[in-house]
């Protein structure tokens, strides 16, 4: 966990006020939940058997015997609060949120086990049109900030949770028939989470991948017709994507739409932005049925894309006027104009000299 100290703080909150104008301009509303939620929120949104809620948690018991967790990540708590004040049940809701996420995982460029995401998440809306207005909000934010040039849209389906069911029996057969070969993460997985194993970043598994069968063969025709009228948006609005048959995400919760924006501009590929479908969530946290979608995106992966690639610009100074006073009597004087200065040019960062001493 790092600070943010005030020499980094400009570009934050440069980064911050952009982000703020794009989602207002699409009309989503923000919500802001606590840090600190139930234990079993997570158990039951992200999945028991996930690296986050297995290895990355930070997990604690309060003064009542409750077990509380930091918050690893914002949608299961945007659901929850959502679900509390009856904001879900047949309404639409666009709602976005700013905040700090904690996850125990090995440090590394850009990723910190205190980090900020920011996410967006819609509900109440089945259709692809809404799954496509949030990939090309996404898609808003690298034009705002010059990176457009420096990310890459990877897009897949994943189907509905019946096509998954009947791919995931399809793909334990297949590792079945070549166990020997696995390590012992995908070994592990095998059975609980299967979808995960595609995902592994070993060369010898994904050796074994090759023949695997594919999640493409097993959606149903809704799903098909769904991810299609999602390409034909993207399409028209001249969003370029690449299909990665291979793109599962790390959540148990998503269905049909996922995607990532991934970037080679920080050495090896990375991901800045993913996200995607999610429509039994909210019925799962206790709510009933309601279609949603949504992504969450990496403040200091972003923040550090653009410090390499020098794309911050002019960042504001502490002070663009300084008022020094010299002289008998003069420090009334000179405190009534800076306040004056203030009152006439609030835009203005007007700093005063205090602790004496001559020109």
């Amino acid at each position: 966990m790092n600070d943010c100290l005030p020499s980094d703080t400009p570009a934050w909150q440069k980064v911050e006020s952009v982000i703020r104008e794009v989602v207002a301009a699409y009309g989503y509303n923000e919500i802001r939940m606590p840090i600190v939620e139930s234990t079993d929120l997570f158990k039951r949104s992200i999945g028991e058997v996930t690296d986050i809620v297995e290895k990355e948690m930070y997990t604690f018991e309060d003064r009542n015997g409750d077990s509380l967790t930091l918050r690893p990540e914002g949608t299961a708590c945007c659901v929850r609060a959502g679900n509390q004040a009856g904001l879900l049940y047949n309404q639409e809701q666009r709602l976005w949120y700013m905040g700090p996420m904690f996850r125990h995982e090995r440090p590394q460029k850009g990723r910190y086990r205190q980090f900020h995401q920011v996410g967006v998440e819609s509900f109440g809306i089945a259709s692809a049109d809404i799954d496509a207005e949030v990939i090309i909000l996404s898609a808003r934010f690298w034009k705002a900030f010059g990176l457009e040039n420096h990310v890459t849209l990877q897009l897949n389906s994943l189907g509905s949770n019946e096509a998954r069911a009947n791919y995931r029996d399809a793909l334990i057969a297949y590792l079945e028939q070549h166990k020997e070969a696995l390590d012992e993460d995908a070994k592990r997985r095998m059975y609980n989470n299967p979808l995960r194993v595609l995902d592994s970043k070993n060369p010898e598994v994904q050796a074994v991948l090759v023949d695997a069968p594919s999640l493409s063969e097993y959606l149903d025709q809704e799903s098909k017709d769904h991810f299609e009228q999602l390409c034909a948006l993207l399409d028209n609005a001249g969003i370029a994507y690449e299909l990665n048959p291979r793109l599962v995400r790390g959540l148990d919760y998503y269905n049909r739409t996922v995607f990532e924006w991934v970037t080679s501009s920080l050495g090896s590929q990375g991901t800045v932005c993913a996200g995607g479908r999610y429509d039994g969530l909210v019925e799962q946290l206790g709510g009933k049925a309601t279609p949603a979608v949504g992504f969450a995106m990496g403040m200091e992966r972003l923040v550090l894309l653009l410090e390499t690639l020098e794309l911050l610009g002019d960042l504001p100074s502490s002070a663009d006027v300084y008022v020094i006073n010299a002289g008998e009597g003069t420090l009334g004087a000179a405190f009534s104009l800076a306040e004056q200065l203030r009152d006439a040019l609030p835009s203005v960062r007007v700093m005063s000299h205090c602790g004496g001493g001559n020109f």
